[in-house]
């Protein structure tokens, strides 16, 4: 009689495997009746589906992006901000050039994501994008020109440091003036397009580190907790102290307790 390979050893094969994992490597032990290697299976078959869902979805991510390639634009930049709602700290934007043979990391929302998760994204980005580069623009400026304004100059500045410059550029819902090259505003880029989304991930991620250093400048606000928003300790906050030197005061109710 065969002796049948124990629950550990199975599991030990299938994830050795890591993402290289197919159907076929679950068959084998499709006929073996012990729960403990069904529900292996079971788990294994899910991360499977996982697998093929997200593959399924970083196509229709690049699918407009791999267009324009065919149409001879070589370097598409996306781009995407971060913090326009925010009582305190800038409004951060990120241009990022994704190379078309990239390997096959999903980037979904960036507000669904765990600090962990994007830390991990941003890495990938660090490591494949031929070129990534922030724009920001402080409250200060922000109260001076408009936030909507800031914006569109801090996302000109990401696009304009760009090397190898961009040969198009595709952007979250925003016209950019101030670049020369063609662009193309997209409704819910950040869902739609595939290095918009890179760039919601990597705008978020620095922000927040950002706001993180402040939170030890100006403890009392606990930036480091709600990264600027308008939250109820905020706005408690705020009453308590008023405002610091990083809040927008053209913003309410920031400019109700100056």
């Amino acid at each position: 009689m065969t002796k049948r390979e124990s629950i550990q050893a199975i599991k030990d094969r299938l994830q050795a495997k890591g993402a290289d994992l197919r159907p076929e490597d679950l068959a084998p032990y499709s006929q073996d009746e012990r729960k403990g290697v069904q529900q292996v299976l079971k788990t294994y078959q899910r991360r499977i589906d996982r697998a093929q869902e997200e593959g399924a979805a970083i196509q229709e991510l690049r699918a407009y992006e791999d267009q324009l390639r065919a149409q001879g634009y070589a370097y598409i930049a996306g781009v995407d901000e971060v913090g326009r709602g925010p009582l305190a700290g800038p409004v951060v934007t990120c241009a990022v050039i994704l190379p078309p043979d990239m390997p096959a990391v999903y980037f979904n929302d960036s507000k669904q994501l765990s600090h962990k998760k994007r830390q991990a994204l941003v890495a990938d980005i660090d490591k494949y994008a031929l070129a990534c580069e922030i724009g920001l623009s402080p409250a200060e400026r922000i109260d001076r020109i408009n936030i909507l304004q800031a914006t569109k100059e801090a996302m000109a500045a990401s696009v304009n440091q760009l090397q190898p410059k961009a040969s198009y550029v595709l952007v979250d819902a925003i016209t950019i003036p101030g670049i020369s090259q063609p662009q193309e505003a997209i409704i819910k880029g950040d869902a739609r397009i595939y290095s918009i989304a890179a760039a919601s991930i990597y705008a978020k991620e620095y922000r927040d580190r950002l706001m993180a250093d402040y939170a030890e400048l100006y403890p009392e606000y606990g930036f480091d907790q709600h990264a600027g928003y308008g939250t109820k300790a905020h706005l408690e906050a705020l009453a308590k102290y008023g405002p610091c030197p990083i809040h927008r005061k053209s913003f309410a109710p920031v400019k109700d307790f100056i």
